[in-house]
């Protein structure tokens, strides 16, 4: 069972839940941009939640499979057909052997995932089959794919679809501000240069991806000008150059850095970063530790309540 890689799109990589416990040797998470989307399709076909999926990037890929076998197609709204009809989302579909999909730019995100059923066949490194891109490793051959590469599918045995229920996609794309703690330096900061950050509207910069996302808008200058030590990045930390503009740092992310933390985006928000795009607005509110806590356990509750009997 393989898929052939036709065309491979702008950005598409192999990616899990992700690569822990290393940060100490300076290897970023990786894994998947949006792990919410990636878990959905996973459990609609009937895998572990952090099975091996691809994650395509503003623009899709054109697949072959040269064997049938079930997939389904999560995240951002994305224009997929078959044989020029249309592919429905957030759905299990047995596709048949010899079958082309293809998947167009993405509208209303960044990121679409595409899990088939058993997973997609790579080696692990260091626990995870996520591509760490710039690290060479991981995925296939560590890097994004490329036309004519052919990945081998796990395979899997029957099993019975499962379904969303009706409205959850919306829950998922639910709009406000992203919710943010106190960064390590929160101290650095005025109260007013900190009130600037939450209430300023941000835009995501072009110059950004996987490992940090960059935005624009109202500078945040530090207390006095001081320089910090190197320290470990926690994933999704907010950082704040000398220039003011904040930096998201995200699933690529280097693990140690220099720059001040104002912030650091709440791990039930995370797959909100995942789905920005270059020119999207950004706003933050605070929220309180027990409060990020308690915001976690309901997405979870949440995702084991969206399936119909």
């Amino acid at each position: 069972m393989s898929i052939r890689v036709l065309k491979a799109g702008l950005s598409t990589t192999v990616q899990d839940g992700g690569r822990f416990g290393y940060a100490h040797l300076g290897i970023s998470p990786c894994g998947a941009a949006d792990l919410v989307s990636m878990r959905i399709a996973n459990r609609l076909v009937g895998n572990d939640d952090y099975a091996p999926a691809l994650e395509m990037t503003l623009m899709g890929a054109t697949l072959e499979f040269e064997s049938a076998c079930l997939i389904a197609i999560t995240g951002t709204s994305c224009e997929c057909t078959i044989a020029g009809k249309q592919v429905s989302v957030y759905t299990a579909l047995q596709v048949a052997a010899g079958a082309v999909l293809h998947c167009g730019s993405t509208t209303n995100g960044a990121r679409t995932y595409l899990a088939v059923r058993g997973g997609i066949g790579v080696p692990l490194v260091m626990g995870s089959a996520s591509t760490d891109v710039r690290g060479n490793f991981g995925g296939v051959e560590g890097r994004r794919l490329k036309t004519g590469d052919v990945l081998e599918l796990d395979g899997g045995a029957a099993w019975e679809p499962r379904r969303l229920m009706q409205g959850a996609r919306e829950t998922l794309r639910a709009d406000g501000p992203i919710r943010v703690t106190r960064g390590a330096q929160h101290d650095w900061f005025s109260p007013a240069e900190y009130g600037k950050f939450l209430t300023s509207p941000y835009v995501v910069s072009e110059q950004s991806d996987r490992a940090g996302l960059r935005l624009k808008g109202e500078a945040v200058q530090t207390l006095e000008r001081r320089q910090l030590l190197t320290d470990g990045i926690p994933l999704g930390a907010v950082q704040v150059p000398q220039d003011g503009q904040p930096i998201i740092l995200f699933v690529d992310q280097q693990t140690t850095g220099g720059y001040p933390k104002i912030a650091n985006v709440i791990a039930a928000d995370m797959h909100r970063i995942g789905q920005l795009r270059p020119r999207d607005q950004v706003h933050f509110a605070e929220t309180s530790i027990p409060e990020a806590i308690e915001a976690l356990r309901e997405r979870e509750r949440w995702l084991g309540e969206i399936w119909q009997e």
